[in-house]
């Protein structure tokens, strides 16, 4: 019965470990898709250039930690439309086992007129 709970008991660490390294990439990219759209927002409405949104979602990719660089963030943007995407990769380390997480966020704000 001993083992049985030692065992029981492990896998929960584990697990509790494992939500302790992962869960945080999932929020930093929930964070990362809610600038964006604003970005797309307010970049179409303030006819902001690709290189100004750009400049902004790379600052938020660098406050949050991301492991991505400026060239992966794709920008275009016009008069009429803000389109924002990006590709990256996170390593997650879980001692036994190596793992990495793919996030493709991206965002889109067509304007009215």
């Amino acid at each position: 019965m001993q083992w049985k709970a030692l065992l029981w008991t492990l896998v929960l660490l584990f697990l509790a470990y494992a939500a302790f390294k992962i869960i945080p990439a999932y929020v930093a990219n929930y964070e990362l898709v809610d600038k964006m759209q604003e970005q797309a927002r307010f970049g179409v409405v303030n006819r902001y250039s690709a290189e100004q949104v750009r400049d902004v979602i790379y600052k938020t990719v660098q406050d949050l930690d991301i492991p991505a660089t400026r060239e992966q963030i794709i920008v275009q943007a016009s008069d009429r439309i803000v389109k924002i995407s990006m590709d990256y990769k996170v390593p997650v380390d879980l001692m036994i086992y190596h793992t990495e997480l793919h996030f493709s966020p991206s965002s889109e704000n067509r304007s009215l007129w």
